[in-house]
């Protein structure tokens, strides 16, 4: 195994692949660097004396500038490094054109839906439209459990705090995140739970459900029944009883939207699992399929090659506001821009805002993007698509599902447990992660490290998403991990 990887031959920097001893001279395939101190997995030492004020190279790119000399062989993290992005930016379109070569779709077995767009799994839901009635949605889940098994692969209920006491665009993203939710093809029944008095109840979420198939959706107004418990349990079995006429069928991988998402990163994910998983996407969109990219504060550093890869000029225009309007969005509560990495992030080794999405954005992988999306906006082109939401893991994993996502690629250095509406596939940057936390991660990208190739890994992601899709559990459904995260942007009343 390797111990340091110089990522691009232009590079200042090199990575540890483990960790080394102050006074080791260590090879990096084009060269050699002794070691002044320590260096922990996944943090990185310079390459050659860095001078005060110097851009910083990593991926071949800024990430950003040096604070002081840095002679070679010394660690280089944040109290030598500091970025080099400010405000909002004025962009230029220097299209890339990238093309990709059509390949026949896989195939998977699914649950073929009204839409057009098949489900992965055949669930039954449970989703309410205001907090007020998260308690009651808790309990008819719990007591509909008996409801499971056969083509009724699990019940949940998705409790949130919203749905009432908000106020324009942030109330409509709730209700249209809501009533995406009640259509996603996962769910082979749905129940909406309203309250009766909240100003995103059933009367307003319905309408943005559009042409949706009816004998999967049930509505209850709890303020209207006398045992809103008796009601629901009487609308679910209906439902169930409906989804145990459903069998799986084969079914095209181009029918398939995946999200993708990090979180809990550390300097390997951008080497190993980031780039996998950009295997992967490339892969899918070949078939015909789609693939969402998000967590658009973390696109910031890396957001030109993002442009440049856009299909069209209206695309790039879209993608500039996409960009723009979340540093807007920032500024507009006082919040600084770029109040990233996180703790967790520095502590494995990534040091500026740059550092953290050159690593982000290689899950797109280097097709084109096809889409951008506004936050609820759901995915119609095949191909990559762009989506406005923030960084955080629940909200932005759930804007996928809204989305369209039936499934999550979530990479990590760091480890997490968490799942969203829709199966979320934890893929490892590292092998000491992968076996310490076997059953949070599904997939060990470190062993790119270890002799594997990209391609071989990328090819058997693409194997373990089609596995999921025809029904194999991911860990956090394993480990019965389901959260609902709403992306709130506004006011309180």
């Amino acid at each position: 195994m390797n111990e340091l990887v110089r990522i691009r031959p232009e590079d200042l920097v090199a990575v540890a692949l483990k960790p080394l001893k102050a006074g080791e001279r260590i090879d990096y395939g084009s060269g050699a660097v002794t070691l002044k101190e320590d260096l922990p997995m996944g943090h990185k030492v310079a390459l050659r004396d860095i001078r005060k004020g110097e851009p910083v190279i990593k991926y071949g790119f800024p990430i950003g500038e040096a604070t002081e000399e840095i002679p070679e062989g010394t660690h280089v993290h944040t109290h030598n490094l500091h970025t080099l992005l400010s405000g909002e930016k004025e962009y230029a379109w220097h299209p890339t054109h990238p093309k990709q070569d059509p390949i026949p779709a896989a195939s998977f077995m699914g649950y073929p839906r009204k839409s057009g767009r098949p489900g992965i799994r055949n669930e039954l839901w449970i989703i309410p439209t205001v907090g007020c009635v998260n308690d009651v949605a808790h309990a008819i889940a719990q007591d509909a459990q008996k409801l499971a098994g056969g083509s009724v692969e699990g019940v949940y209920a998705f409790p949130h705090p919203y749905g009432c006491s908000q106020l324009g665009g942030d109330q409509e993203n709730t209700r249209k995140a809501l009533a995406a939710l009640a259509t996603h093809p996962n769910a082979g029944g749905v129940l909406v739970l309203g309250l009766g008095c909240e100003n995103s109840g059933i009367a307003q979420i319905r309408p943005l459900m559009g042409d949706f198939d009816e004998s999967r959706v049930r509505f209850l107004v709890c303020q209207d029944v006398e045992d809103e418990h008796e009601a629901a349990m009487q609308l679910l079995e209906e439902l169930a009883e409906r989804m145990r006429q459903d069998q799986r069928t084969p079914c095209g991988a181009d029918q398939l939207v995946v999200g993708l998402k990090c979180g809990g990163s550390d300097g390997l994910s951008g080497i190993t699992a980031t780039p996998t998983i950009g295997v992967f996407s490339d892969l899918l969109t070949a078939m015909g399929g789609s693939t969402i990219l998000t967590e658009v504060p973390e696109m910031f550093g890396a957001e030109t090659i993002l442009m440049d890869r856009c299909e069209t000029e209206e695309l790039f225009g879209k993608t500039v506001h996409l960009i723009n309007d979340f540093k807007a969005y920032f500024e507009s509560y006082h919040m600084p821009v770029y109040e990233n990495p996180s703790p967790g992030n520095k502590a494995g080794g990534i040091t500026t805002l740059e550092d953290k999405a050159l690593g982000c954005t290689q899950k797109s992988g280097s097709s084109a993007v096809r889409g951008v999306l506004q936050y609820g906006e759901p995915v119609t082109e095949r191909g990559l698509n762009l989506l406005s939401a923030p960084g955080n893991d629940l909200v932005a994993s759930t804007a996928l599902a809204v989305s369209g996502a039936q499934l999550i690629l979530f990479s990590t250095g760091r480890g997490t447990p968490f799942g969203c509406p829709v199966p979320t596939l934890k893929i490892a940057s590292n092998t000491p992660l992968a076996e310490k936390k076997r059953l949070w991660i599904d997939f060990n990208a470190g062993r790119l490290l270890e002799g594997r190739t990209l391609e071989e890994l990328g090819q058997e992601l693409m194997e373990l998403v089609l596995a999921t899709a025809s029904g194999q559990p991911a860990r956090n459904e394993k480990n019965g991990f389901h959260n609902l995260a709403i992306f709130k942007q506004g006011v309180t009343l």
